[in-house]
């Protein structure tokens, strides 16, 4: 993996698209993801992004945007001013097209950096989304936060298979990352287990019941729409779709996100929410 270091102008962006109605910004504290080539890799729709990529290969390179903390309070007062006149609150999801939680971030502590400014200049709210256990590693850090703005931490949990034949391994055991759902809960903060993209679930029901007992909800994403595309057409050119329908062919259709609804929905009754209403909090 080529590892470089680099500068930013302004670490927020305005969101346009798909998280237009989730947050006012996003923030990347890198560019490129070390988990592109983990099985959350294979369907991340960031790698058809050119701009991101530049040519590249998915998972082979990572930029640290070394003053990313900087950048954020030195923007602050212009984009929180922005947002609370043109979407009535300043909101951040950190990250949409990296993970802020990458093996590199424990070395330059990038996104530490981030959340420490924002303990001095709070966002009104804050989504901080990762696939990675390793969140929880900055419970202190984050309870801190929770005091000071309105923070949800979704946790990426595709599925409950350990494998999926023909696909790589996941970049985070999926014991751990519900192990660090339950410490977060138990901690106080507003924990979502995100289901996304949904995956061939082997036991339903003991999954959710999983699910219940370790977060405040859940968010089922499938890659049809959840990609950004209507039909998921850019999924439909990486080895998820076929890996998918090898294991249940009703997988790779939105049949099967609703019947994972419906499923989830005795489970956490009134907490569940699809495709884009859940990444903005809207469940029912």
């Amino acid at each position: 993996m080529q590892i470089s270091e680099t500068t930013i102008r302004n670490v927020l962006t305005r969101t346009s698209g798909y998280l237009k109605t989730v947050t006012s910004h996003s923030l990347q504290p890198y560019r490129g993801c070390s988990f592109g080539g983990a099985l959350c890799g294979v369907g991340c729709y960031v790698q058809h992004n050119g701009h991101v990529t530049r040519g590249r290969e998915w998972g082979s390179f990572l930029e640290v945007r070394t003053n990313a903390a900087q950048s954020y309070a030195d923007n602050y007062d212009r984009e929180a001013r922005w947002a609370r006149k043109h979407r009535s609150r300043f909101s951040i999801f950190l990250s949409s097209a990296t993970d802020p939680f990458v093996p590199q971030e424990f070395c330059y502590g990038i996104t530490r950096a981030v959340l420490e400014a924002m303990l001095k200049q709070p966002p009104d709210l804050l989504i901080l989304q990762t696939h990675s256990h390793r969140v929880a590693e900055y419970l202190p850090l984050l309870t801190r936060l929770n005091d000071v703005c309105k923070l949800r931490v979704h946790l990426t949990i595709e599925t409950d298979r350990e494998r999926i034949p023909g696909l790589p391994p996941h970049c985070s055991p999926i014991a751990k990352r519900f192990e660090a759902c339950a410490e977060l809960k138990a901690a106080g903060l507003w924990t979502v287990v995100a289901v996304s993209p949904l995956l061939p679930i082997a036991a339903p029901h003991e999954f959710f019941a999983k699910v219940a007992a370790v977060a405040d909800a859940v968010i089922l994403d499938h890659f049809i729409e959840g990609d950004g595309t209507a039909t998921g057409q850019r999924t439909q050119r990486t080895a998820l779709p076929d890996a998918m329908a090898a294991i249940d062919p009703c997988s790779v259709t939105l049949e099967y996100r609703s019947k994972m609804s419906r499923i989830a929905a005795d489970y956490l009754p009134g907490r569940v929410g699809v495709n884009i209403d859940g990444f903005a909090g809207r469940f029912q």
